[in-house]
């Protein structure tokens, strides 16, 4: 019957349910911008032109009207808010669709982490698809608090909400013809599979796109980007809180090729998605620093990534698609004045004006995450040689280097040197009570004095932990643990600050504001009283433990050397 009176409405036979009159479209079908009627009935445009009646009329005066944008892959956990409140921070902005890869709560609770996503999505004022977590753990070089087989993701399949197979990160054991790996390919070959192969190159990379893979978000240069796009990936360009790619492969991006290209924003944190926005954000800066035509940028946020993940009822204003659109003043500085989704006014002016019929959440009992024995928390580093291997991090990239220098020994021990920048790093397991600590140095945090800690560290989520004296690690690890999870900072056995995330270690349920404002005083204190360099320091500490991103990386098992893909000694012969 909907159906009936939507082709009723769109013969002008019935009123529509709204009418936005003298919208200016741009429609990124034809690449057209003209003065026309949107007519609006239930969650579907059903016509545009004039002589349509409506029960409901906004006269938008000649504003721009584009579909709402669309988010190519994103890990909602990394706002460190759960779904509901994510929906609030990316809808002000004008996303009204994200397709996100829970693997960091499937890394700590498997499939029950995943049906938890879904369902504190059910019912709320945002389009999430998920793509079902391809690397669960990452590699067998880690302990995450979940296994995720083919037979395990099989379930998946028949949800109308899940698209295809997540970033499949472990591209060795796909180039190398896995079992395992080639199961999960094969039983999603039919839907959408995303890629994760950050320098592959060559014959290798030729294997990964031949195991049907088509796309990719961690390319960092224009040469290895167009590479993978030659070969028929399509690219998505990615601007994280830690990871800002988006500058550096604006050159990439073509009239010729720009149907190729998506936006995503991966991992942000709540004051990047409430300050600067998400791909709007990427929008604005492609067309203000890129030179890029509006309409193509517009469409590098829309309709290119529905079309890539199938989604043919979104990404267009057009009869018959779902009504979510953008409603802005102007082309040139894109801020969103309104957001519709599926037909109703969500946001106006910033706000979210959104309202439902207020049903309580399904209770769900999420067992304990923080499974640490407490007796393992042992920091010390007997010196086994002069020399040792140091990661080092880059500002704004996940990447790191990989250095080897003197160590600083004192009474027989490798410790920290803040002078040198030399900082200590541990990985300790939460989930199994396995006892496991690996034991590493890091720099490029800058820290003075103090330590930082937290169980947001992708992608097996253990307790990671970077400081200058043992003693600051323990208080630092220890208030984390008695949160439940969470992350914190401390000198000496005083914590100085702290941020509960009692959801898997991961989220918090509280208003995404409130967690801004702990995530905030983390940060600052952070950099003014311990004297970290980074201006996000646990962003970038949560990816200094992903040993399927190059080069040098630390997990439970102990420092790994990802370009060889092996565990090493912390120590070089």
């Amino acid at each position: 019957m909907k159906l009936i009176e939507r082709i009723e409405v769109a013969r002008g036979d019935r009123p529509a349910h709204l009418a936005l009159r003298n919208a200016r479209l741009i429609n990124v079908i034809t690449g057209e911008i003209y003065l026309t009627d949107i007519i609006v009935h239930g969650t579907r445009v059903v016509a545009l032109g004039e002589g349509y009646a409506a029960e409901q009329e906004i006269d938008l005066d000649g504003k721009y009207v584009s579909p709402g944008f669309i988010d190519a892959h994103v890990h909602i956990e990394s706002s460190l808010c759960t779904p509901p409140e994510f929906a609030r921070a990316v809808l002000t902005h004008g996303v009204t669709t994200v397709v996100t890869d829970p693997h960091e709560i499937a890394n700590v609770l498997g499939l029950e982490g995943i049906r938890y996503m879904l369902e504190r999505a059910k019912n709320g004022p945002l389009n999430m698809f998920v793509m079902a977590s391809s690397c669960v753990p990452a590699t067998h070089m880690e302990t995450s608090g979940a296994r995720l087989e083919a037979h395990d993701l099989e379930p998946l399949l028949s949800s109308k909400w899940v698209l295809g197979l997540a970033e499949v990160m472990n591209y060795p054991g796909v180039v190398q013809a896995d079992e395992g790996m080639i199961d999960k390919l094969i039983m999603f070959y039919e839907k959408v599979l995303d890629g994760h192969c950050p320098a592959l190159s060559g014959k290798a990379l030729n294997a990964y796109v031949t195991a049907g893979i088509r796309s990719e978000h961690e390319c960092t240069t224009v040469e290895e980007a167009l590479e993978k796009l030659r070969l028929g990936m399509t690219i998505f360009i990615r601007e994280g809180t830690a990871t800002r790619n988006l500058r550096p492969l604006l050159p990439l991006i073509t009239p010729e090729n720009h149907h190729f290209i998506c936006f995503c924003t991966d991992d942000r944190v709540p004051a990047s998605l409430l300050d600067d926005g998400s791909i709007d954000y990427m929008i604005r800066v492609a067309i203000q620093e890129g030179d890029i035509d509006p309409i193509m940028a517009i469409r590098m946020g829309t309709i290119n990534t529905a079309r890539y993940f199938r989604l043919h009822e979104h990404g267009v204003v057009a009869p018959g698609r779902r009504a979510d659109m953008v409603v802005f003043s102007d082309l040139q500085d894109i801020r969103p004045e309104m957001v519709f989704r599926g037909g109703k006014l969500v946001v106006r002016d910033g706000q979210m004006v959104y309202s439902q019929e207020k049903q309580p959440r399904r209770k769900m009992d999420l067992r304990s995450t923080m499974n640490v024995r407490v007796e393992a928390l042992d920091f010390t580093i007997p010196a086994q040689g002069d020399k040792i291997h140091i990661i080092g991090s880059i500002p704004d990239q996940i990447v790191t280097d990989h250095f080897i220098e003197e160590a600083k020994i004192v009474d027989g021990y490798a410790v920290a040197d803040p002078e040198r920048d030399i900082l200590k790093m541990a990985v300790v397991e939460r989930h199994r009570a396995s006892g496991n600590v690996g034991l590493g140095f890091i720099r490029g945090f800058g820290i003075q004095r103090g330590a930082i800690a937290g169980t947001v560290a992708h992608d097996h989520h253990n307790l990671v932990v970077i400081g200058a004296d043992d003693q600051s690690m323990y208080a630092a690890a220890q208030a984390v643990i008695e949160m439940g999870g969470g992350l914190a900072a401390a000198d000496g056995d005083k914590v100085l600050a702290r941020l509960p995330l009692p959801v898997a270690g991961l989220m918090s349920e509280a208003p995404i504001e409130e967690v801004r404002r702990d995530y905030d005083n983390l940060t600052n204190v952070a950099r003014d009283q311990l004297g970290c360099v980074l201006k996000d320091p646990f962003m970038s500490m949560s990816f200094m433990g992903l040993e399927v991103i190059p080069k040098l990386k630390l997990t439970d098992v102990g420092l790994i050397d990802v370009e060889r893909f092996q565990a090493i000694s912390l120590f070089d012969a």
